[in-house]
Parts: C-alpha cells; sequence; structure tokens
C-alpha cells in the first residue's frame, strides 16, 4: 500500500494489521521528528481531539499552535514511537523522547498514546500520558543528527526502554 498522502485520504487505512500498524506508526514517528507543526497537523483530521499531559485540544490550527508552543522548548528533540497494540481503527503505542530546555537540561520524556483514526487514516483521536524524567547529557541514547531517525538506529525495546 501506497505511503503517499492525498487531501482526502492518509495510508495506510485501517482496519490495520501488524504491518500497516507498523508503519502508521513509523510514519508518525518521522513526521514529529521533522519539528514542522504544520506538516505534523496535516496526519489529524481537522477537528481533531487530543489530550496531551493536562491540556485539552481540538483542530489542525490548535494542534500547530501546541507543538509550535512544544518545540520552542523542547530543543534538539528526538522521538522513538512503538507499536504497542492494534485492533482495527485504533493503535495503541509507546514513545520515548530525548530533549533539553533552553539552561541546557537534559531529559528523557516518557509516554504513551492512543490512537483512533478515521476511515481515510487521518488521525481523529490521540490521548496521551507523558512523565518527564531528568537525565545528564552523558545519558542521552539518540544521537542521530536532527530529523528522521536513521533505520539502524536501535529501536526503544532495543535500547531497554
Amino acid at each position: 500500500m501506497s505511503m503517499s498522502t492525498t487531501e482526502n485520504s492518509k495510508p495506510p487505512l485501517p482496519p490495520f494489521n501488524a504491518t500497516t500498524a507498523a508503519q502508521k506508526v513509523r510514519a508518525a514517528e518521522d513526521a514529529w521528528n521533522t519539528r514542522n507543526p504544520e506538516r505534523v497537523s496535516l496526519g489529524y483530521t481537522r477537528d481533531s481531539v487530543w489530550r496531551n499531559r493536562s491540556e485539552f485540544l481540538s483542530g489542525r490550527e490548535a494542534i500547530v499552535q501546541f507543538l509550535t508552543r512544544k518545540w520552542n522548548k523542547e530543543l534538539e528533540y528526538r522521538l522513538i514511537k512503538e507499536l504497542w497494540a492494534f485492533h482495527g481503527s485504533r493503535i495503541a503505542v509507546r514513545f520515548a523522547y530525548e530533549w533539553h530546555d533552553d539552561s541546557g537540561h537534559w531529559f528523557r520524556s516518557y509516554g504513551n498514546e492512543n490512537w483512533e483514526f478515521d476511515a481515510h487514516g487521518f488521525m481523529e483521536r490521540r490521548n496521551a500520558s507523558i512523565n518527564d524524567l531528568p537525565i545528564q547529557a552523558s545519558d542521552r541514547n539518540y544521537h542521530w543528527p536532527l530529523g528522521r531517525r536513521p533505520d539502524d538506529h536501535p529501536t526503544l525495546s532495543e535500547l531497554g526502554l
């Protein structure tokens, strides 16, 4: 199945199987690693509903505003997502990302997300629970150049996260 995006669909489409669910997770990881709020927002329905930590938002414009604030605070952001489970139009993922604040303090943020997609492959619901762990720069695991995680980089499971 093509991974190209049109205005009307964003393959792979539900119902998901192990292969297409993993493709959807990697596509989301790749988009988020661009740190481009407008690009990321195009993976969601126009009225997508989010819960991110204690923040609730709805719609692509709110997503863009949220991600702009996020990546202005979370510098040198690098993310790995991993498929946890899937069924029909739903996918559960776990993730960890590393970032530093404007004072140079590093963090690893761990979390779980529950996703629900419409029939056209756009995410209509995202619920995220996230915890931040302060780390030393020497404890970082993600050293690839900013952008897409290289295919040969270890996964969360391979890193023991």
